[in-house]
C-alpha cells in the first residue's frame, strides 16, 4: 500500500477558489514532511473515478480539495470496494468549496482546522450512509434530503453557486415562490405503517449542517451508528419566512410541525424518481432503502 496521501482537487469548487488556493495549501503540507500526491478533476463525477482508480493502485488516504460535493464523489469512489476488502480508508479535507458543511461538526475554523488535522494525523471513526435506489447505490457522510431543501439546493447550484453561502439564502427566497408540500412515503425501522403525510422537507443526516451554516440536524453525530431523521410538516410561506432564522441554530425543531427520530434503517415507497440533495449535489433518483455502515470511514478532522 502507498504511504502517500492523494489529494483530489476540484479546481472549479468555490467559484474557482479551490484552484487558486490549493497549490499553496498542499505545499504547506509537503513542507511539514507529509507526502502528498495530487490530481485534478476534469468535470462532475471525475473525483469518483479518480478515487476508485487510486484505491485500486494502493492509495488508502485521500484529501478532498473542494466542497462537500467533492468529498461525496470521493466517498463513492472508495465504497463499496473498501468495505468488501476490509480496508480502512481515510479522508481528510482542504475545504475550499462553497458549503463545506460536514467539517462544521468539528470546528468553525474551516481550512485552519482541516490543515492542522492533516498535519497531526488526527483521525475519527465516521459512519457512512448507504442509499439503495432504483438504478444503483450511493454513499454519503453529510446528509440527504428531499422536498424544499432539495429544491433550494437545485436553485442555488444552478443560479447562485458563485455567491457561496449567500446563494443559499437567495435560493430559499426564490424557492418560496413555487413552494410545494409533498408526500414521500417511508417507514423507519420496525414501523408497520408508511408515513404518507405531506411535508415541507425530510432530511436523513449523518452530521449537523447543510448549506454552510444551517444546523438542520442539531442532534446528529457522525459516529452514532444511526441515521438522524428530521421532518418538517406542511407549513406555509409566511410560517417558513418567520421560522427561517431558526434553521441556523437548530431551534426549528421546536416548531409544532417539526420532529426528529433516530433510525438504523429507512424504507421508501415512492412511485418514481424525485430530486434528492445529497452532500450538496442534486440527483434525480428513486430511493428505496437507506442503511448505516457504522464507523466504515476514518475522517481526518
Amino acid at each position: 500500500m502507498k504511504k502517500e496521501m492523494l489529494a483530489i482537487v476540484n479546481r472549479a469548487a468555490g467559484g474557482g477558489r479551490a484552484g487558486k488556493l490549493a497549490p499553496a495549501a498542499l505545499d504547506r503540507l509537503r513542507a511539514s514532511g507529509i507526502k502528498v500526491d495530487a490530481v485534478n478533476t476534469s468535470g462532475p463525477g471525475d473525483a469518483t473515478r479518480l478515487a476508485r482508480d487510486a484505491y485500486a493502485n494502493g492509495y488508502r488516504t485521500f484529501i478532498s480539495v473542494g466542497g462537500d460535493g467533492t468529498g461525496f464523489e470521493i466517498v463513492n469512489g472508495l465504497f463499496p470496494e473498501a468495505l468488501h476488502n476490509g480496508d480502512r480508508v481515510a479522508l481528510g479535507f482542504l475545504p475550499l468549496g462553497t458549503g463545506n458543511s460536514f467539517l462544521r461538526d468539528f470546528s468553525k475554523n474551516g481550512l485552519q482546522h482541516a490543515t492542522e488535522a492533516l498535519l497531526t494525523g488526527k483521525r475519527r471513526r465516521c459512519d457512512v450512509l448507504m442509499l439503495t435506489h432504483a438504478t444503483g447505490v450511493l454513499y454519503y457522510i453529510n446528509l440527504l434530503s428531499v422536498g424544499f431543501t432539495a429544491d433550494v439546493t437545485a436553485l442555488a447550484n444552478g443560479r447562485f453557486k458563485r455567491l457561496g453561502e449567500a446563494g443559499y439564502v437567495l435560493a430559499v427566497l426564490g424557492s418560496l415562490m413555487r413552494l410545494r408540500r409533498r408526500a414521500f412515503p417511508l417507514r423507519l425501522d420496525s414501523d408497520v405503517q408508511f408515513d404518507i403525510d405531506r411535508c415541507l422537507f425530510l432530511t436523513f443526516n449523518n452530521s449537523k449542517y447543510t448549506g454552510g451554516k444551517m444546523m438542520i440536524a442539531p442532534q446528529a453525530e457522525s459516529d452514532s451508528g444511526l441515521i438522524e431523521y428530521v421532518r418538517w410538516g406542511a407549513i406555509g410561506r409566511l410560517a417558513l419566512l418567520r421560522n427561517f432564522p431558526t434553521l441556523f441554530d437548530g431551534t426549528h425543531l421546536n416548531h409544532p410541525r417539526a420532529s426528529r427520530k433516530s433510525a438504523s434503517r429507512i424504507e421508501f415507497q415512492l412511485e418514481g424518481p424525485v430530486d434528492v440533495m445529497v452532500d450538496g449535489e442534486v440527483l434525480t433518483i428513486q430511493p428505496q432503502l437507506l442503511e448505516v455502515l457504522p464507523g466504515a470511514l476514518d475522517v481526518i478532522a
